[in-house]
């Protein structure tokens, strides 16, 4: 199937535009009303996300509201651990919790790699769904969570702030955090290329707690298994390549590193400057970002002047994918990320003459 707009793939591998393609990380969302709609008559997240017709329906809601480069497949990056069968479910003002969570050697040995079209083929029923519905419109961005960020969440029994029990692990008992990361990236690896056969056109590895590592535990427990994914990934498919993209959040210090794990694409949160980024990684990847969310709550004057900052600073030529340094929050008014989205457009025709 012929895709009326492919400027995003092109701007992953760094080919020529016409203008810069921009999405959104969590632009099927809680911002949406018509997507609070859909979440209500689900009845909860969970259903949501595992009823293939819904997580479609959800999907295209942006894409169908907004003049957006890309759509990403509605899921959560927990769906492996929850294939593992570790009991995911949601707590209203608390997020993800496990009923069983992975604490210690034998937790981690009983532990599975799930089978994509098995225990995880609700995702992929959804990504055959989405393919078809859009017809061609915008490519299909499929996803995982990075072997880190999923063990985070495992080993805590849901978010924390200070994670405490996974640092505990990757300091007292290393050889089974290395372990439990170890079977995490071949999951990741069979799960993203089961994506990419059912239709995703590119896929992203977000490491959303990579930044709260040290800089060497950040390189041991946390990049070489996302480089090992990388080059786990099907590089082709439907006779064109399948960019992949690695976000590490407050992963600014590693920049460099991250540029060289084999990734087409470097997402970039609003900490760093992405002038300096493209200084710093040069041709090697495109890079992916990084408007601060909150600028959303902003005027429609300074939303565009935003936008306009962060297309000077990276200057002429493609290889960027305009997008938010993070998700976006649920209090934004859609008017105001239809305003980013414009402008996006409008004002960078002249960096790509």
């Amino acid at each position: 199937m012929k895709l009326e707009n492919d400027r995003f793939l092109r701007a992953l591998l760094r080919e020529p535009v016409d203008v810069t393609p921009v999405w959104m990380m969590r632009q099927a969302g809680r911002y949406l009303p018509e997507y609070r709609a859909s979440r209500a008559r689900a009845g909860d997240f969970v259903t949501l996300m595992k009823t293939p017709e819904m997580a479609c329906e959800v999907t295209l809601q942006p894409i169908d509201r907004y003049p957006l480069d890309a759509a990403i497949l509605f899921s959560d990056i927990l769906t492996i651990p929850d294939a593992m069968g570790l009991g995911l479910h949601f707590v209203a003002g608390e997020g993800p919790k496990f009923e069983r969570p992975v604490q210690d050697r034998r937790a981690v040995e009983a532990l599975g790699v799930p089978d994509p079209e098995q225990q995880l083929g609700y995702v992929l029923d959804a990504v055959r769904l989405i393919r078809r519905e859009l017809n061609g419109r915008v490519p299909l961005i499929g996803f995982s969570g990075s072997p880190w960020t999923l063990a985070t969440y495992m080993v805590e029994g849901g978010s924390s702030k200070d994670f405490s029990r996974i640092k505990g692990l990757i300091y007292s008992e290393p050889a089974t955090a290395h372990q439990l990361l170890s079977k995490l990236a071949d999951s990741v690896i069979a799960y993203l290329n089961a994506q990419i056969a059912a239709g995703a056109q590119a896929v992203m590895i977000f490491d959303t707690w990579g930044g709260a590592l040290s800089d060497a535990a950040y390189r041991e427990f946390s990049l070489q298994y996302m480089e090992r994914i990388v080059a786990g990934l099907v590089k082709e498919a439907e006779g064109r390549r399948v960019p992949s993209i690695v976000f590490t959040k407050n992963g600014g210090l590693w920049l460099e590193d991250i540029a060289a794990c084999g990734a087409d694409a470097v997402g970039i949160d609003w900490t760093i400057n992405i002038g300096e980024a493209r200084r710093r990684v040069g041709d090697r990847v495109a890079l992916q970002g990084n408007l601060d969310p909150g600028v959303l709550y902003g005027s429609p004057e300074r939303i565009r002047a935003e936008v306009a900052k962060i297309l000077a600073d990276f200057g002429h030529g493609s290889g960027h994918v305009f997008n938010l340094g993070h998700g976006i929050t649920p209090g934004v008014d859609p008017e105001n990320a239809g305003v980013m989205i414009r402008a996006v457009h409008e004002l960078s025709v002249p960096y790509h003459r």
